[in-house]
C-alpha cells in the first residue's frame, strides 16, 4: 500500500492545529460552548488555506460525545474516530464540481429529511460550491433557508464572487486568508521533526515562499524535496528541486534595473535560466523583490519579512529609484510572469521586459543599436545616410496616415519577395522610430501580401499582440513607405511553423515575373512556367 501523501498526514485533528486563521476557529469554538451554532456557513477563500479541514473539524465537534464542550473535538469518542477514519456516515461531503446539476441538488434534498444515524448532525460539506448551476442553486435556496434542525451545511469556494447572493445572505460568512511566511515555515518544522527529516531552515523558508500562503502547498512540496529522509535536504538542492533562482542573481537584476544598465541585465537574466531556474519561478521572484522595495520606498522597510540587513538595503533600493520607474518595472515583469507559456525561448518574455521597461523611461536615453551580425551592408549604409534626416524621432511614425485595409480577394499590391529582400532594412528604419520594435520583429516571419495586407506570421499570441499594437504596427509600415514607398496595412497570425512562409503565398514560394533571374533566363530563351 503507498505511503500517505504528508499533508494527508498532517491534516489538523483540533482547531488548535489549524495556522493562520485564528480568527475563525476562535469564533466557531466560542460558539459550541454557548450552544450557538448555526445552519449555513460559507468558507471562502484561497485553495489550501483550511476551509474543508475547518469544516471536517466543525462537524467533529458538533458530533464529539465529550462532556466539555471547550474540549470539543477530542478525538477520542467514537464519533470522533470514525470522522477521522472516514467512515462516519452523518458526514456527507459533495463534489459541486462534479454534481452540478439540479438533479443532484434535489437528490440530496430528498434525503435530508431523515434523521442522523450515528451523531446528533448530518453534516454536508459541499466544496466548490461556486461550480453549481443557477439552476441547482435556486433548487438549494429553499433548503438552506429551512433545513432540518438536525442539518449543517458548510459551503466553501475559492471564487466567492460566483455565489450568489441570495446563497451567501443565508449562510454566515467566513474568509480564510493566506497563512503568514512565518506560520507556515513553523508548520514545516514541526511536521520535518515529527517526520525525522533533515532539513535546513533557509530550505524550509523557501518552500513556504513557494507556497504563496498555501500550507498544504507547502506541505505537498516538502513532501516533493524530501526524497530519502535520512539525507540532510539543503537550500541548495531544494532551489535546484524546485526551479527557484540563486538570489544573488535576483538581486544582481534587481540592481541592474535600479542603476538601468540593460545589457548587465540581460546577461544575469541568461545566467540564471542556463544555471537552471525556472523562467517563471525566477520572473516571480523578481517581481517579489521589486514588491519590497516598493514597500520600504512607500511605508516603511519593516513591512518586509526580511532580516534587518535585508530591510536596509531595500530602503537604499528605494532611495535610488523613481516611484514611477518602480511602478513600470513591477507591472512589465509581473505581465511577462502571466504570460509565459513555454516555447524555444524560455527568458524571451524577462528580456523583453527588461527592454522595454528601459525604452519607455525617459532618463534612459542611451540608444541601442541592432546586434552588429543581423545588420547588413546596405542597411548600414542606410542607418548613416538614410533616405531622409539623419535621426527622426518617434512622433514622426505617429504622424504617418495609415492606408485603408484593401478589400477580400484583392492581388497584391506589392511583390513580397521584395519585402523579404529587404527585411533588414525594413528593421533598420524601424529603428529610428522605436527601437523596441526590431527585437520583436526577429521573431516574426513575412507571409504573403493580400492587397495592401502584409501578412506576418508569429508562434505566440504574446507576440502577435506586442507586434499588432497600433503604435508598432505604424512604425513598420512607415518604415516599408519610407523604404519601398508602398503603403501595406500590417496583420499579425499566429501560425505553427513559422521559419519559413507558407503554402499558400505563391509570391513568397516562387520567383515573380520582375525577378532578376526570371529576366535572365527570359532572355536566354527559357519559358515561365505557371
Amino acid at each position: 500500500m503507498p505511503e500517505q501523501a504528508l499533508y494527508l498526514k498532517w491534516r489538523p485533528l483540533s482547531f488548535e492545529d489549524v495556522a493562520g486563521q485564528e480568527h475563525i476557529t476562535r469564533t466557531l469554538r466560542n460558539a459550541l460552548i454557548r450552544g450557538r451554532v448555526r445552519h449555513a456557513y460559507l468558507f471562502c477563500g484561497p485553495r489550501g488555506t483550511g476551509k474543508t479541514t475547518t469544516a471536517r473539524l466543525l462537524a467533529k465537534a458538533v458530533n464529539c460525545t465529550h462532556p466539555d464542550a471547550s474540549l470539543r473535538p477530542c478525538n477520542g469518542c467514537a464519533n470522533c474516530m470514525a470522522i477521522n477514519e472516514g467512515r462516519f456516515l452523518d458526514l456527507i461531503e459533495i463534489d459541486a464540481a462534479s454534481h452540478t446539476g439540479v438533479d443532484d441538488v434535489r437528490e440530496l434534498r430528498d434525503k435530508i429529511a431523515f434523521a442522523p444515524g450515528e451523531g446528533s448532525y448530518k453534516v454536508y460539506i459541499i466544496d466548490e460550491v461556486h461550480r453549481f448551476s443557477g439552476n441547482a442553486f435556486d433548487a438549494l435556496l429553499k433548503t438552506l433557508e429551512e433545513p432540518p434542525g438536525h442539518a449543517i451545511f458548510v459551503l466553501a469556494t475559492t471564487e466567492i464572487d460566483k455565489v450568489p447572493a441570495t446563497i451567501k445572505s443565508r449562510c454566515l460568512q467566513f474568509e480564510f486568508r493566506r497563512v503568514s511566511l512565518r506560520e507556515v515555515t513553523a508548520r514545516l518544522a514541526h511536521i520535518a521533526e515529527k517526520e525525522a527529516l533533515k532539513i535546513e531552515k533557509a530550505a524550509l523558508e523557501l518552500i513556504a515562499r513557494q507556497g504563496t500562503g498555501s500550507v498544504r502547498d507547502s506541505i505537498s512540496l516538502l513532501d516533493q524535496i524530501v526524497a530519502d529522509p535520512q539525507e540532510t535536504v539543503t537550500l541548495i538542492s531544494t532551489r535546484e528541486l524546485l526551479g527557484a533562482a540563486n538570489s544573488i542573481h535576483v538581486a544582481e537584476l534587481v540592481d541592474a534595473l535600479v542603476g538601468e544598465d540593460a545589457p548587465r541585465g540581460i546577461h544575469i537574466i541568461n545566467m540564471a535560466i542556463d544555471g537552471g531556474s525556472d523562467p517563471r519561478q525566477f520572473g516571480r521572484q523578481v517581481v517579489g523583490e521589486l514588491r519590497n522595495i516598493m514597500l520600504a520606498q512607500t511605508a516603511s522597510a519593516n513591512l518586509v519579512d526580511a532580516s534587518p540587513e535585508e530591510q536596509e538595503r531595500y530602503q537604499d533600493l528605494a532611495e535610488s529609484i523613481s516611484r514611477s520607474r518602480l511602478l513600470r518595472a513591477l507591472r512589465s515583469f509581473n505581465a511577462a510572469v502571466n504570460s509565459y507559456t513555454g516555447g524555444w525561448q524560455p527568458q524571451l518574455s524577462l528580456e523583453l521586459a527588461l527592454i522595454e521597461l528601459m525604452q519607455d523611461d525617459s532618463s534612459f536615453t542611451e540608444p541601442v543599436p541592432p546586434p552588429a551580425q543581423t545588420v547588413s551592408r546596405p542597411a548600414q549604409a542606410r542607418l548613416e545616410t538614410g533616405p531622409g534626416p539623419a535621426a527622426q524621432p518617434e512622433s514622426a511614425a505617429e504622424d504617418y496616415q495609415r492606408a485603408q485595409v484593401s478589400a477580400p480577394g484583392e492581388p497584391p499590391a506589392y511583390s513580397v519577395s521584395k519585402i523579404h529582400q529587404g527585411w533588414m532594412e525594413i528593421l533598420t528604419q524601424a529603428h529610428r522610430y522605436n527601437r523596441s520594435v526590431p527585437p520583436l520583429l526577429e521573431h516574426a516571419h513575412v507571409r504573403r501580401i493580400e492587397g495592401n495586407r502584409l501578412v506576418l506570421g508569429v508562434q505566440t499570441e504574446f507576440f502577435r499582440q506586442m507586434i499588432a499594437d497600433p503604435k508598432r504596427s505604424r512604425v513598420i509600415e512607415q518604415a516599408i513607405h519610407d523604404l519601398h514607398q508602398v503603403k501595406l496595412r500590417i496583420e499579425v497570425h499566429v501560425v505553427e511553423g513559422v521559419s519559413a512562409p507558407s503554402e499558400s503565398a505563391p509570391d513568397a514560394a516562387k520567383p515573380t515575373a520582375d525577378d532578376p533571374l526570371v529576366a535572365a533566363g527570359r532572355e536566354l530563351g527559357g519559358v515561365v512556367d505557371d
